[in-house]
């Protein structure tokens, strides 16, 4: 049985909201959902956690709308990151923050969900939003660069753990680094810029090759130029595909190799978008 799972930048929920994000979910409702760039306060995100809930109910995804599990962790810093993750299917854990990161900054950018798929299996999905980072301040990256050297520690626990024939794991989220010049339309212009430095992404290169994780969607899509799933607001970037792929799927091996397709929602017009990003879907047969 076929389960799909999304992950999406919502570039703030409450905007997302009133940009129309309760109509693609309508049309979508997977099983799982991984969201980043929440940035709302509790208050603001319970009430339209619980809208969704209802949308996943009308669509017979759930038979009741307190089905939906829910979990997220708001950034102890006011208006910054944020990251949610939703599924309609079992969850029998969850697990909050980076083990190895205190710091308020590196807060509501890494959750875990213990996801029980129909066939049985127990799958670790992990909702992740790495710092942006900016090449003229030291400080910003300095805080991404942090963030990564932590996040090799939980792949290899992960990547063992997978290898041993315990849980497999799907790291979901908006990494804000476009791995191969087809990750990017202009690939020479940005080499000296946050999310295309050579120093970032050889952290991907890292994940794939001695942390054994697979690029889902590349895997699927073939060495071809994007698709992306990031565009800048400058200029008009959108309407000429000039973009970024920042959102990714990575998947230990035995999972990777069950998934069967991707979709990337790309708004049909500049004006039809809820958020910078589109949603990256991803189907497995677990």
């Amino acid at each position: 049985m076929s389960i799909t799972v999304t992950t999406s930048n919502v570039n703030g929920i409450r905007a997302a909201k009133r940009k129309g994000v309760e109509d693609w979910i309508g049309n979508h409702v997977p099983d799982v959902w991984c969201m980043q760039e929440v940035r709302a306060p509790q208050t603001e995100i319970d009430p339209i956690f619980g809208e969704v809930a209802e949308r996943y109910k009308s669509a017979g995804k759930i038979a009741k709308a307190e089905d939906l599990v829910r979990m997220n962790e708001i950034c102890r810093i006011k208006g910054r990151a944020g990251v949610g993750l939703l599924s309609s299917l079992p969850v029998v854990d969850m697990r909050y923050g980076l083990p190895g990161l205190e710091e308020d900054v590196d807060s509501g950018r890494w959750i875990e969900a213990d996801v029980r798929t129909p066939q049985g299996y127990l799958i670790t999905v992990a909702c992740i939003y790495v710092h942006s980072g900016d090449a003229d301040d030291p400080t910003k990256m300095e805080q991404k660069f942090r963030f990564l050297e932590c996040m090799l520690d939980r792949l290899g626990t992960m990547r063992d753990e997978a290898a041993k024939g315990g849980r497999q794991a799907l790291l979901c989220g908006d990494f804000n680094i476009a791995h191969t010049p087809l990750d990017i339309k202009n690939a020479k212009a940005n080499l000296k810029h946050a999310g295309f430095m050579p120093s970032e992404r050889a952290y991907i290169d890292k994940w794939l090759g001695e942390y054994e994780f697979v690029d889902v969607m590349r895997e699927l899509a073939g060495e071809i130029q994007g698709p992306y799933t990031w565009w800048s607001q400058r200029g008009r970037a959108f309407d000429n595909n000039v973009g970024w792929r920042l959102d990714y799927q990575f998947a230990t091996p035995e999972l990777a190799q069950a998934a069967t397709g991707f979709t990337i929602d790309k708004a049909p017009s500049y004006d039809t978008r809820w958020s910078d990003h589109a949603p990256l879907s991803v189907s497995y047969e677990v």
